[in-house]
This record gives C-alpha cells, structure tokens and sequence, in this order.
C-alpha cells in the first residue's frame, strides 16, 4: 500500500513539527514548507495527494494559494488550519476551494480522521489489494468499492475502515494482534496511530452494532477478535 503524499504549509515552527510528527506516524508522508512564496514551485515538483493551508502565510495567504492550485486541478484536497474562526472566514475557505475547515487549536486525531475521510473521497479508485467481496453473518463487505451492506444499513466505508475490517474478516473468530494491524495498516504502532486506530475501531462497531451475532472483542494489550456465531 503506498503511502499518500501531504503538502503541509504553516509559518509556525512549534506546531509544525507537532503536526508533522503526527501525520508521519499516521502513515503519510510530508512536506512542510513555511512560506507561501515557495509553494507551488515544491508543489508542481513533489505532486502532493493532499494540502493543508495555514491562512495566514507570509508572502501569499492560505486562500490565494488553494484559489491558485484549483487554477490548475480540482483532484487534490484542501484543508484550511487557522486561528480565524468567523462564520465569513470559514465560507471565504470553501469559496477559495478548500474542501475542509480545521480550526486551531486541532487535535491531531481529528486532522488524521479528516484527512483519511477526504482521501478515501478524492482517491475512490484505490482499493485494498484483494479486490473482493466477503459475506459474514447477514453482512456484505465490498473492498473495491468500500461499502459494509448490513442487514439494515449501507455505509461507505473510509479506505482505512475497509482495510481494518477486512482484516479481521479474514481472521474471523482468531485474535488479530494490535501491533500487526498498526503495521500493515498505519505501518507503525506509536502513539498517534493507536488513537486513529481506536477511532476507526469504534466507528466499525457502530456500523455493526445491530447485528446480533457480530461483536468486536477487545482484548486488552493483546488485540482484537470478530465474534461471529449462529444466528
């Protein structure tokens, strides 16, 4: 699985390194830069899969810099990070074709849950490697185009969600340890990709929560365990 390139660009030292470090053990790899002035020249080299916008950067702000990059694609997601927080803020983002609105001060879990969410959107094309359907209990789970069909909902899955699932799909009724799917999936077990993975955890067990013979067990500093029985 190839990791997804992000373009970061934020005039702060402090809080870039933070996010850096935490979209890197997330998975991604990252370019920071701090100035507006020098963007699109890395931009055009380094081909980002996604970018994240401080607002206010010397030399050319936030906004005029997501209206440059949707002068030249509309493929590439933009999130806005800033400290402006007013309603006309907000909309003059959107208005300058950002696709996400992250208002300082962040947690890195939720920019990494953004970021997963607008990938999964913008790269629908990308699949997990076995391209296959599997059936378990009343449910359907399509990894090529990322939906879990239960006996009462569809729901699109992110691309993570759908590789996290499938794992325990194929290893049904056995112990998946926690530190296997931290490396196949996030392709490291710090921190930061603990949380994400908790987070994705728990939005799986919601998507299945009426199915009565289906149950995700934790077990504690060991892994996890899909519970199917007869039902």
């Amino acid at each position: 699985m190839r990791k997804y390139k992000i373009m970061y660009a934020e005039d702060e030292p402090f809080l870039a390194k933070i996010v850096c470090d935490g979209l890197k053990t997330g998975g991604y790899d990252v370019l920071h830069i701090d100035s507006g002035a020098v963007f699109f020249e890395q931009f055009t080299a380094w081909q980002p899969d996604l970018c994240l916008l401080d607002v206010m950067l010397p030399g050319i702000n936030g906004y005029d810099l997501a209206g440059q990059v949707r002068g030249l694609t509309k493929e590439i997601p933009i999130i806005f990070l800033s400290a402006k927080v007013q309603t006309e803020d907000i909309v003059k983002g959107f208005r300058h074709g950002g696709n996400d609105y992250l208002r300082k001060p962040f947690s890195i879990d939720e920019l990494l849950i953004r970021i997963d969410a607008l990938l999964t959107r913008f790269n629908n094309n990308e699949v997990t490697s076995k391209r296959e359907i599997y059936h378990f209990g009343a449910c359907t789970l399509d990894t090529t185009h990322q939906t879990l069909i239960t006996s009462t909902n569809r729901f699109i899955l992110s691309y993570k969600e759908t590789i996290l699932l499938e794992i325990l799909v194929l290893n049904v009724n056995q112990i998946v340890e926690r530190s296997v799917l931290l490396q196949k999936i996030w392709g490291n077990d710090d921190y930061y990709t603990s949380r994400s993975m908790d987070v994705h955890l728990t939005q799986i067990r919601k998507r299945l929560s009426a199915e009565k013979n289906i149950s995700i067990m934790n077990l504690r500093g060991i892994g996890y365990k899909l519970l199917l029985s007869a039902g």
